[in-house]
């Protein structure tokens, strides 16, 4: 046995459902394994390529699909751990492997010879009779080694290749900045009467927090990774709220050690120099070329279709603010007085349900319990599994018959070493072709209470639970043949559809029912706050719209950028503020969602060019949540077609057929600006 043999990634695991060895993984374990897998995968492309006779489906496809598999188990450990639970040593882990795997991905995708293998089969794909599915896979590989590059000349490869490798280091680097300055900028109260407004719960949570740094007798709170936070719709307290907020704003940006600036403006120019490599204007026009999107006329066809309702609406919320407040109204004033008015409008109090919505109940009674009403899925806590961190529980998930559907582990509570947000990842992908179930994780960012007290939600968090665990369900229904085209791996402005389309049973009577009951008395949830919060689905629109719609907008501006003028570019804050009154969103008392300098979902987090995604997919969401309510809700008739025509289908299909499958038509808009209050 050689030393790697003894490493835990170099086998597949033998544990339920395959979860990692996480009792033994140790950090010594990542380099060698990152390593190894990368070999490996080099020497399997240059069996493929050597292979004798004329290239088939089975010995280059399918062989494709069957390596580099020490690879994926440690990337897929490794990547969840770092954005889970890092620290310094893991952190220098990230930086140095980071540009190696950019490399070893361009060393196979940008391969000439491997290109010219994919392409006669791809060019001779009708006299290969392949089912759907393998036709599809073929013609995935092809459109990913054209969108990658591989069709370049040798020149412009190696350009490419250097540019890659340049991009990884600094996203790996601006989230690294970004971590450390959302530590530092957390807020420290040194006073329990600074803090009225708040629950018992939120104080509790708030010295906890700081007592974990340190500084006992004093209060922390935390930054969240938006803009704004949570707290701001009950601090009493307006200069303390007014710290806050420009705290958050400033979350890369304070001209430090951790400001993300530069590097910001570097990736944009690296970015807008690749795309002309391409042939084409921008990063955002190689971007959407392969999304449902198409191109970025399209994407501001739909935002100009909604941005100017949405901005007025805000104004309008906002004379109403300002009547309540007595004052003209700040960012920082936004959230506590749309609470006074929302409990004056319509008698509804958010702090006063958070009793209502403590997290094992939420978790079992609303999340599991519609996931079995709709799909006859249950769950079975295994606190025997040892899992990446002692916070995160894993959940063996079987179907109505009792066989084995995979594995779902819950990371719920915030931490310094925990990237900010909430996101789903997979340590295991389903497929038929390896035998292998799905293992899915969904983080979360929820202030952790002291111990033996419950942990008692906002309505926003109880929204992002159900909304992260629609991923899961993405990932734990899929019933493909191909770790390829697995569970979530769709379109990018698609993969937000189906986890947005979970949202609907929060309010949905016989969930909510099942799940808000007082965590000390166990009566349900007044029916008159229900019947508020239904009545108020509107209320807020303009602002939540027109916040997200900004960071959208920001986006595709920087995006949108040729090689020569991102190269013009040096005052960030002056291009957003031009960015945003370009499209009429330059309203100060709802800033935008993300600031470039935090904006990790499109400088650290896949979605560059690709924020627009998740009204794109709302669109989708909106109409089938229609659907939904035209058919019965919440029966297994309704979740089984979900399931087999789009849930299960994972990426094995064009997104938009599996919609048009599911709903019998093209999707429609005006469903959504419904919800939004937009007609």
């Amino acid at each position: 046995m050689t030393n790697f043999d003894a490493n835990p990634f170099a086998h597949r695991s033998t544990l339920t459902f395959e979860l990692p060895l996480f009792s033994i993984i140790k950090e010594e374990h990542y380099l060698p394994a990152f390593q190894a897998g990368m070999q490996q995968q080099l020497d399997e492309v240059q069996a493929i390529l050597n292979a004798p006779g004329d290239a088939t489906f089975e010995n280059t496809i399918v062989a494709l699909e069957k390596s580099g598999k020490i690879l994926e188990r440690v990337s897929l450990v490794f990547f969840n751990k770092t954005s889970s639970d890092t620290n310094d040593a893991l952190e220098a882990m990230r930086a140095e492997i980071a540009p190696k795997l950019s490399a070893h991905h361009d060393a196979i995708m940008l391969n000439p010879q491997f290109f010219a293998r994919i392409k006669n089969l791809f060019d001779n794909r009708d006299s290969l009779n392949l089912s759907s599915e393998d036709a599809w896979l073929l013609e995935k590989y092809y459109k990913d080694l054209i969108q990658a590059g591989a069709h370049l000349s040798d020149a412009q490869r190696a350009r490419l290749t250097e540019l890659n490798g340049q991009l990884s280091k600094l996203s790996t680097q601006f989230s690294k900045n970004l971590l450390a300055d959302t530590n530092d900028l957390a807020i420290v109260v040194d006073s329990a009467e600074e803090l009225d407004g708040l629950t018992a719960n939120q104080i509790s949570a708030a010295a906890t927090a700081a007592s974990d740094r340190g500084l006992a007798g004093k209060w922390l709170l935390a930054q969240v990774n938006f803009t704004g936070n949570p707290l701001l719709d009950s601090l009493t307290n307006r200069d303390l709220r007014k710290r806050i907020m420009q705290a958050s704003l400033q979350k890369g940006n304070q001209n430090n050690a951790n400001d993300n600036k530069k590097i910001l403006l570097e990736m944009v120019k690296l970015r807008a120099e690749r795309a002309q490599l391409f042939g084409v204007n921008s990063h955002a026009e190689h971007i959407t070329a392969v999304q449902t999107a198409e191109n970025p006329s399209n994407i501001h066809a739909m935002l100009k279709k909604i941005a100017p309702a949405a901005v007025k609406n805000a104004q309008l919320e906002a004379e109403d603010l300002k009547k309540s407040a007595g004052n003209e109204i700040e960012s920082w004033d936004w959230g506590f007085y749309t609470e006074k008015v929302r409990l004056e409008k319509y008698s509804i109090d958010t702090a006063k349900m958070q009793p209502y919505f403590e997290l094992e109940r939420v978790l079992h009674d609303g999340v599991f319990f519609a996931a079995n009403k709709l799909f006859g899925i249950t769950f079975k806590e295994r606190p025997d599994l040892v899992t990446y961190h002692p916070e995160a529980r894993a959940f063996e998930v079987s179907n109505e018959d009792g066989s084995p559907l995979g594995l779902f582990i819950g990371d719920f509570f915030t931490r310094d070493s925990k990237r900010g947000g909430a996101w789903m990842n997979s340590l295991v992908k389903q497929n038929y072709l390896l035998d292998q179930l799905p293992v899915v994780v969904n983080n979360l960012n929820i202030p952790k209470p002291p111990a033996g007290q419950p942990a008692l939600l906002t309505l926003d968090f109880t929204t992002t639970l159900f909304h992260e665990f629609g991923h899961a369900l993405h990932g734990l229904l899929s019933r493909v043949k191909y770790p390829r085209v697995s569970g979530t791996a769709v379109q990018r402005d698609f993969v937000e559809f189906p986890s947005q389309v979970n949202e609907m049973w929060i309010m949905w009577p016989e969930v909510l029912n099942n799940y808000a009951r007082h965590y000390e008395t166990g009566e349900v949830m007044p029916q008159e706050w229900v019947d508020s919060l239904n009545a108020a689905s509107t209320f807020n629109e303009g602002f939540a719209t027109t916040s997200y719609l900004a960071a959208a907008v920001l986006d595709l501006a920087w995006h949108s950028l040729t090689s020569e003028e991102a190269a013009g570019v040096t005052d960030v804050e002056a291009f957003e503020a031009k960015a945003l009154a370009g499209y009429g969103l330059d309203f100060a008392p709802v800033p935008t969602r993300y600031r470039s300098t935090y904006f990790s979902h499109i400088f650290d987090g896949g979605y560059s060019a690709g924020y627009y995604g998740y009204i794109w997919s709302e669109v989708l969401d909106a109409d089938t949540v229609d659907w939904f309510k035209e058919n019965g809700g919440l029966q297994r008739k309704n979740g089984d077609h979900f399931r087999d025509t789009l849930l299960g289908r994972g990426g094995s299909i064009d997104s938009m057929q599996m919609f048009r499958n599911f709903r019998g038509r093209d999707s429609k808009i005006e469903p959504l600006l419904k919800r939004r209050g937009l007609l």
